[in-house]
C-alpha cells in the first residue's frame, strides 16, 4: 500500500484531493433559463479585473467551447487570489447546489454562483493546522432554492476539519462568526475527505487517509457528536472469513491502520457511502441514524490485471511486462461507479502513465466481466506518482459516458467506455502563464472549472463538432453531395440509398440523433422489407470506409475515383490514416447501434458462403487492427514488408502511379490485408533455398513470423474485446456457419497459409537450428497454431444448433485430424511445454496421454483428470490404454480414480473383475467371472479357468450362494478334461486350444469306436454325463457295452462267460457306487429291441447270458 502524507503548509503539498459530487445532477436543458449560463458559440470576453482574469479566445480546441460561468468572481475571492504567495495551496470546489468554495492557506470563502452581479460570499478563517488544506476538507449545504440567496445563507450550514483532525463547524452561515469545535478521534492519522448526509438536522461523514471514518451529528447546541461509522454489519457480514474468501468478499481489516484510502464517494441519490482503499471496494447504506455496510470487494487485484491486459495484452513478453505494472488509483465518481486509474510499467521506454477509467457494476462478488476498462488517449510520460496524484475525474451525465480528467494545466476529454457514443478525446491546455486549474465539479448538469486567470468556466462540445476524426468531416460532406431535392425513397436506388443512409451517419456524428432516426427510418421503415439491401448498403458503407482513398494526398489526385463513392481521408501520414479509419468505424458501429440499425442487420455472401453482416463489420474492424500493426512492423523490417508488399500487388495485378509507394497502395486497400501473409511466406522459402547458413536465413524466418502471428494476434484481440459490440440481437434465428477470415481455407487462406509455415519451419528450419534459435521457432509456431485451432473453435461453435449436426460433425472430425497433425511433430521434436500448452487449451487428449507416458509424469494425467473431469478425460484414458494393450497401467491406477476406473470397465468384463479383486472387492469379482464362465460357448480351458477363478474370489468372499451350481459345472468339464489322451490324438483335438464340446458330444466320444480303449470307467462317465440330457437313454450306453462280448456259447456258466465283459464291469461299477440296478437298468426286452444288438439277438445264447446276468447282479444287491 501507498503511503500518501500530506507536508506542511508554505511547501508544495504531496496529498491527493478528491471532488465527489454530493448533489443532484442537471440536464442543460433543464437548468432553469438564464439562472446560471446562457450557451453562446463566441469565445468568453475579458473579465472586468484584467490582473486576474483572461478570456480563453487563445485557447485551441477544436471540439469545445470554453465559455465562462456564472458571473464575475466575488470580490473576495479575487482578492485572495491577489493576495496568495506562490507556494500558498489553493483549491476549489463546485457542487451541484450551486455553491462554490475556495481553500487559501487557512482562509475558506464561500459563494453562491449566480448570474448576477450579488452574490452570496462569505470568508471564514480555518482551525490552524500544520498540514496544508483541500477543498475536500469542506462541506456546506443549504435546502433552499438558487434564488432564495437571503433565506438560503440562514439555512445553511458548513464543517471544515483540518488534515490533522480539529472540525470547526458553522450552524448558520448567516452568523459566521458563530461556531463550535470538536477535536476528532482519528488516532492521529490524517483527514481527507468530509461529506455532508442530507438528513434532518444535517449530520457529516470524516474520513481519515487510513481508513477512519466517523459520523458527526450537530445537537440542539451546535456542538458536534461523533461516533465510528459501523463497520461490517451488512447482509454478508456474518458468514465466516473461509465461506467469504470464496466469493472474494473482504471483512473489515483486523488492524484498519494497515490500509491506505484512495478514494471517497458519497452518493445522495442512492443514499450510499462508497470508499476504495488499498484493501478494495466498501459500500454502506446510510439512513438517517445508522450505517450498514452492504458490501466489501476485493478489487484492486481485479481492476489491476484488467487494466494490464487492455494495455499490455498485445506484447510478446506480456507475462514479463504484467510483473511489472504499476497501478495508482485517483479519483472516483458516480454515474455508475467509475474509478480513475494511472497505469505504467518502469522498463517501457519511454515510460509512459496511461490514463485508464474503470466503470465496476455492483455485484456480490467482484469479477472481470463486470468491469469495462477504457484506455483514453491521455498518456503524459510518467514522472512520479506524486504527478499522477493531481488528476481527478468529473462525469456530469448519469447518462453520458462523457468524462472529463483534468489537473493544473489541461482538461482532457474522453468517454468512459461503459454507453455507446462519448466525447471526442482532445487535450485543452490551461497552462498561459499564471495559470492553473485550481478544482472543478458539476453544476447546472455542465463540467464546471475554476481558472486562476478565468474564474469558472464550463467546457461544452460544439454542437458542429462531430464524432468523426476532423481529417474525415469535410470529405464526408463531399461523398453526400447531391441534388438539393432528395428524390422519393421509394423510388430510390441501392447506390442512392448508400448515399442518404451516409448522410444520416453524418447527421448522427454532428449530434443530431433525431435528424438521422428520421432519415434512416424513412430509407429503411422497420415494418418494410428488403433486409437484404439493409445488409448491402451498410457493407458497402463500411467498406468504403475501410479501403478509402487519401485523396487530400496530392500523389494520389489521379487514383482517387469518384468522389462521392467515399469518405475521402486527409490524413497524409499512412498510420494516422489506418488510426482514423478505424475511428470512423466504431462511429459507423454506434451509428447502427443507436438508430436500431444493427439489430435488423442479417447476412451478407462473404468468400462464397453467407456470414452475419455484423461479423462481417467485425471483419473489418479486426483486419484494420492488423493493418495497423502490420505498419509498424513495415517501419521495423522495411526491405522484408515492401518485398513481400511488391508481391501482392504484382498477384492482384494492381497498378502503382510513379508519385504513391507500393506501400501507399497496399494499405490503402485494407479488405485485402492478409494477401501479405502468402507473399512473406515466399520470401520466407526463397531465404530458406538460398541460404544454407542458418544466420543468413534465421533472421528472416523469425520476422516472418512476428509479423504474421502479431497481425493475427491483433484481430484476434479486437474480434475478443469488442464481442460484446457485435454480438447478436436476443431472439435472434439461426445464423450462417461463422468462419473468421483468419481461418479462412483455400489458395491464400490463412488457414493454408498457417499449414504451409508449420511444414517450413519443422520440415526445414528447425532440423538446421540451433538450441535457442529451436525454442524461438517453437514459440513462435505455437503462437501460429493457436490462431489456427481458434478459428476452428470459433466455427464449429457457429454450428451448435439444431439442424447443423451433420455438418457439425464432419468439421469436428477435420479439426481432430488437423489437431493431431499439427501437434504431433512437435510432440516427437520434444517441445514438451508448447505441445502442452496447445493440448490442454483445445483439449487433444490423445496429445495429453502421449505427453504424460513420455515423460512418466503419472502426476500430470491425475491433475488432467481433476481439470477436464466435466469433458470425461478419465474415460478416453483408460480407453487409451484399452487400445494401446496397456492394461497393467489401466489396472493400477491410483485409489482417486477406482471409482471412475469401475465405471469404465462395467463395460469391460473382462477386465473389470481385475479391479475388482485389486479393490478387494471379491464379491463382485465373482459374479462377473462366473457370469463370463456361463457365457463362454467357444473354449474349454477358458471356461475351465473362469470357473476356477470364480470359485476363488467366491471362497475370498465366504459367499455361499452359487457353490452347488459351481460344483455341478465343475463335474461336467470333469468329464471332458479327462477324456482319453489316445482319443484326443485320433480325433486331432488339443487340449488346449479344444471347444468346449456338449454333453451329446462328450458321451459320443466316450461310446465311440474310435474310443478303442474304452473300459468301464469309460462307459460309466457317458453314463453320468446322461444327468445334462433328458432325450438320451440307458439304453443306448449299454448297447455299446456288449461290443465285447463273447459270443461263444461253449461255457454253460453264463456268469463266467461274461465276467470280463465290459457290460459286467459296467453293472458291478454301479454297484461299487450304491446305484441301484432295479431302477437304474433298462428291461431286458427294451435293450434287446436295440439295433445295435440285432446280430447278437438272433442268438438265443446271448439273451440267455443277458438275463442270467441281469437276475444275478439285481439279486446280488438285494
Amino acid at each position: 500500500c501507498r503511503l500518501i502524507m500530506f507536508t506542511p503548509r508554505g511547501t508544495p503539498s504531496s496529498g491527493r484531493r478528491q471532488a465527489p459530487r454530493t448533489g443532484g445532477r442537471k440536464s442543460v436543458s433543464a437548468a432553469q433559463p438564464g439562472l446560471l449560463f446562457s450557451p453562446r458559440r463566441s469565445a468568453v470576453t475579458a473579465r472586468s479585473t484584467p490582473t486576474r482574469v483572461q478570456g480563453h479566445a487563445a485557447l485551441d480546441s477544436h471540439h469545445f467551447d470554453i465559455q465562462t460561468f456564472g458571473s464575475s468572481l466575488p470580490v473576495k475571492v479575487m482578492e485572495a487570489l491577489t493576495m496568495a504567495d506562490v507556494d500558498d495551496q489553493i483549491s476549489v470546489k463546485v457542487e451541484a447546489s450551486g455553491w462554490a468554495w475556495m481553500v487559501c492557506g487557512e482562509q475558506l470563502i464561500i459563494w453562491k454562483v449566480s448570474q448576477t452581479s450579488l452574490s452570496v460570499c462569505k470568508d471564514l478563517q480555518l482551525p490552524s493546522s500544520e498540514f496544508a488544506y483541500s477543498a475536500d476538507l469542506i462541506s456546506i449545504t443549504s435546502s433552499r432554492p438558487l434564488d432564495s440567496a437571503p433565506i438560503q445563507v440562514r439555512s445553511s450550514l458548513a464543517l471544515a476539519v483540518s488534515p490533522d483532525g480539529s472540525a470547526r463547524f458553522w450552524p448558520s452561515l448567516a452568523h459566521d462568526g458563530t461556531y463550535t469545535e470538536t477535536s476528532l478521534d482519528f488516532a492521529g492519522n490524517v483527514c481527507n475527505y468530509v461529506f455532508l448526509l442530507l438528513f434532518q438536522g444535517g449530520s457529516f461523514i470524516v474520513s481519515s487517509y487510513r481508513g477512519h471514518l466517523l459520523r458527526l451529528t450537530p445537537d440542539s447546541s451546535g456542538k458536534l457528536q461523533q461516533r465510528p461509522v459501523q463497520q461490517g454489519q451488512g447482509m454478508l457480514s456474518g458468514i465466516g472469513r473461509r465461506v467469504s474468501s470464496l466469493f472474494g468478499i473482504r471483512g473489515q481489516p483486523a488492524d484498519i491502520t494497515v490500509s491506505t484510502v484512495f478514494s471517497v464517494l458519497w452518493v445522495k441519490e442512492t443514499g450510499c457511502l462508497y470508499s476504495l482503499s488499498s484493501c478494495g471496494l466498501s459500500k454502506w447504506e446510510v439512513d438517517e441514524n445508522s450505517e450498514t455496510q452492504v458490501l466489501s470487494w476485493s478489487t484492486n487485484q481485479i481492476i489491476t490485471d484488467s487494466i494490464t491486459d487492455a494495455i499490455w495484452d498485445s506484447e510478446s513478453n506480456y507475462s514479463e511486462i504484467k510483473k511489472g505494472v504499476n497501478v495508482s488509483y485517483l479519483d472516483m465518481q458516480y454515474t455508475g461507479l467509475v474509478v480513475l486509474a494511472a497505469a505504467w510499467h518502469p522498463g517501457d521506454t519511454p515510460c509512459v502513465a496511461y490514463f485508464c477509467l474503470v466503470t465496476l457494476a455492483e455485484s456480490i462478488a467482484p469479477s472481470p466481466d463486470l468491469l469495462t476498462v477504457e484506455v483514453t488517449k491521455y498518456n503524459p510520460p510518467f514522472q512520479s506518482e506524486e504527478e499522477l496524484q493531481k488528476t481527478r475525474v468529473v462525469l456530469p451525465e448519469p447518462s453520458s459516458p462523457a468524462a472529463y480528467l483534468y489537473n493544473e494545466e489541461l482538461v482532457f476529454t474522453c468517454s468512459t467506455g461503459a454507453g455507446r457514443g462519448g466525447l471526442a478525446e482532445e487535450k485543452i491546455s490551461f497552462s498561459s502563464p499564471g495559470d492553473r486549474i485550481r478544482g472543478g465539479g458539476v453544476c447546472a448538469g455542465l463540467p464546471v472549472f475554476f481558472s486562476q486567470n478565468s474564474g469558472l468556466v464550463a467546457v461544452l462540445a460544439r454542437e458542429s463538432a462531430s464524432l468523426l476524426p476532423e481529417t474525415m468531416e469535410d470529405s464526408l460532406c463531399t461523398s453526400v453531395a447531391g441534388p438539393e431535392t432528395p428524390p422519393k425513397i421509394d423510388s430510390v436506388a441501392q447506390e442512392d440509398k448508400t448515399k442518404l443512409l451516409k448522410q444520416a451517419f453524418l447527421q448522427f456524428c454532428r449530434h443530431d440523433l433525431v435528424g438521422a432516426q428520421s432519415m434512416v427510418d424513412e430509407l429503411f421503415p422497420s415494418d418494410g422489407e428488403g433486409s437484404a439491401e439493409l445488409d448491402a448498403v451498410v457493407t458497402q458503407i463500411d467498406l468504403d470506409l475501410v479501403d478509402d482513398y487519401p485523396a487530400c494526398d496530392p500523389r494520389w489526385a489521379e487514383s482517387v475515383p469518384d468522389e462521392g463513392a467515399g469518405f475521402t481521408l486527409t490524413s497524409l501520414i499512412l498510420l494516422h490514416q489506418l488510426e482514423d479509419k478505424m475511428k470512423a468505424h466504431r462511429c459507423l458501429m454506434d451509428f447502427l447501434l443507436q438508430t436500431g440499425l444493427l439489430d435488423r442487420l442479417a447476412s451478407t455472401m462473404v468468400r462464397m458462403s453467407p456470414m452475419a453482416t455484423r461479423l462481417l463489420l467485425c471483419e473489418h474492424a479486426e483486419k484494420l487492427s492488423a493493418a495497423i500493426v502490420l505498419k509498424n512492423h513495415h517501419a521495423k523490417h522495411p526491405e522484408l514488408v515492401n518485398t513481400a508488399i511488391l508481391s501482392a500487388l504484382k498477384k492482384s495485378n494492381t497498378d502503382i502511379l510513379t508519385n504513391l509507394t507500393p506501400a501507399d497502395v497496399f494499405f490503402r486497400e485494407v479488405s485485402q490485408i492478409s494477401s501479405i501473409f502468402e507473399c512473406l511466406l515466399d520470401e520466407e522459402e526463397k531465404a530458406l533455398k538460398e541460404h544454407s547458413d542458418a544466420a543468413r536465413w534465421a533472421e528472416v524466418v523469425l520476422n516472418v513470423n512476428d509479423i504474421v502471428k502479431d497481425m493475427l494476434q491483433a484481430a484476434a484481440q479486437y474480434r475478443e474485446t469488442k464481442a460484446s459490440l457485435y454480438r447478436a440481437p436476443e431472439n435472434c434465428g439461426p445464423e450462417p456457419e461463422y468462419i473468421p477470415w483468419t481461418a479462412s481455407g483455400g489458395a491464400g487462406g490463412v488457414r493454408t497459409v498457417i499449414t504451409r509455415q508449420h511444414e517450413l519451419i519443422l520440415r526445414v528450419a528447425y532440423p538446421h537450428a540451433d538450441v535457442e534459435l529451436r525454442g524461438m521457432l517453437s514459440e513462435q509456431l505455437v503462437a501460429l497454431l493457436d490462431s489456427l485451432l481458434s478459428g476452428y473453435v470459433a466455427q464449429l461453435t457457429s454450428l451448435r444448433r439444431a439442424g447443423q449436426q451433420e455438418r457439425y460433425v464432419t468439421l469436428e472430425n477435420e479439426y481432430t485430424q488437423k489437431r493431431s497433425e499439427l501437434l504431433a511433430p512437435l510432440l516427437e521434436l520434444g517441445q514438451h511445454q508448447w505441445v502442452a500448452a496447445l493440448a490442454e487449451k483445445y483439449c487433444d487428449f490423445d496429445i495429453l496421454v502421449q505427453l504424460c507416458e513420455r515423460t512418466e509424469n503419472q502426476s500430470r494425467l491425475q491433475q488432467y483428470m481433476v481439470k477436464f473431469a466435466d469433458q470425461n478425460f478419465a474415460d478416453f484414458l483408460f480407453r487409451w490404454y484399452m487400445e494401446k494393450g496397456k492394461r497393467g497401467k489401466l489396472l493400477s491406477q491410483p485409489i482417486a480414480t477406482h471409482q471412475q476406473l469401475a465405471s469404465f470397465l462395467q463395460a469391460h468384463d473382462h477386465l473389470s473383475w481385475l479391479h475388482d479383486i485389486h479393490v478387494q472387492d471379491y464379491q463382485r469379482a465373482h459374479r462377473t467371472l462366473y457370469s463370463q464362465a456361463n457365457m463362454e460357448t467357444r473354449y474349454f480351458s477358458k471356461k475351465k479357468t473362469l470357473l476356477a477363478l470364480s470359485k476363488l474370489t467366491a471362497l475370498a468372499s465366504d459367499m455361499p450362494e452359487n457353490k452347488k451350481q459351481m460344483m455341478h459345472q465343475e463335474r461336467f468339464q470333469l468329464h471332458q478334461e479327462t477324456l482319453p489322451k489316445q482319443l484326443l490324438d485320433e480325433k486331432q483335438l488339443n487340449p488346449d486350444s479344444m471347444p468346449l464340446l456338449s454333453p451329446r458330444n462328450l458321451i459320443n466320444l466316450y461310446i465311440c469306436d474310435e474310443n478303442r480303449g474304452a473300459n468301464e470307467y469309460d462307459f460309466k462317465k457317458a453314463l453320468d454325463l446322461l444327468e445334462y440330457l433328458e432325450e438320451v437313454s440307458v439304453n443306448n450306453m449299454l448297447k455299446s457295452s456288449f461290443s465285447t462280448w463273447s459270443s461263444s456259447d461253449d461255457n454253460d456258466d453264463p456268469l463266467e462267460a461274461a465276467r470280463d465283459s465290459t457290460f459286467v464291469k459296467i453293472l458291478q461299477k454301479l454297484i461299487q457306487e450304491g446305484v441301484s440296478l432295479q431302477s437304474y437298468l433298462p428291461d431286458v426286452k427294451d435293450l434287446l429291441q436295440e439295433d445295435e444288438l440285432e446280430s447278437l439277438k438272433s442268438k438265443p445264447y446271448f439273451e440267455f447270458l443277458l438275463r442270467a446276468n441281469y437276475e444275478h447282479y439285481q439279486k446280488a444287491q438285494i
